[in-house]
Formats: structure tokens, sequence, C-alpha cells
């Protein structure tokens, strides 16, 4: 079982940052593709970015890219999700979540935690 721990949600003005910490089981985690993903109020849930097991491959949405970075440390068994320049269309409840890597399938998921960017 993979548990999946989010934090550093909070609220901030647009043009604002924040950053996204995700805390995995240690056991498990180098075997992870991990990723990031959001939901808004009347929205379907969106992908926001992936990162491979290495560290080395990333993908993001086209509405995040060259303000959004995905990182992981294999020493703390953490992903995190750097916000940079936020926009009010960013608020939403992100997800941390985690697949083996070579399935497709994320079975695990965090609880979510809350970004509000105000105008």
């Amino acid at each position: 079982q993979v548990q999946l721990i989010e934090s550093g949600g909070g609220s901030v003005q647009a043009g604002g940052s924040l950053r996204l910490s995700c805390a995995a089981s240690r056991r498990t985690f180098n075997l992870l593709t991990m990723a990031w993903f959001r939901q808004s109020p009347g929205k379907e849930r969106e992908l926001v970015a992936v990162v491979a097991t290495s560290g080395r491959n990333t993908h993001y949405a086209d509405a995040v890219k060259g303000r959004f970075s995905i990182s992981r440390d294999s020493a703390k068994s953490a992903v995190y999700l750097q916000m940079n320049s936020l926009k009010p269309e960013d608020t939403a409840v992100y997800y941390c979540a985690a697949r083996l890597s070579g399935t497709s399938d994320y079975n695990h998921w965090g609880q979510g935690t809350q970004v509000t960017v105000s105008s």
C-alpha cells in the first residue's frame, strides 16, 4: 500500500508562488511514477505534471508550462510541485498521485490540498 500525503497548499495573490509537497512511503517510492493532478468545481480532473522514477523525464500540461516545475527527492521519498506566476485559473484542489512504473493506472492518491489564487 502506497500512502501519499500532500501539504503546502494555501491562498496567494496572482503572480505569487507556492510549493506543494507530497510525502510517499519510503519502501516503494523509487518504483513509482509520480504526478500532480488538479480539479476545480464543475471541471474535470486535469493532469498537471508527471515525473518518471529517475526524475529525468517530465511532462507538463500546456497551461502550466514555464510556470510549474515538478521534482522528486529519493532521499526523502517526496515529490514537489513548484508553482510560480500563479493565476486565478490555477485555483483548484491539487492531488498527488502515483502509479507503478510501466503501468498506466494511477492507483494511489493523496487527500488533496487546496490552492486558491486571488486576483
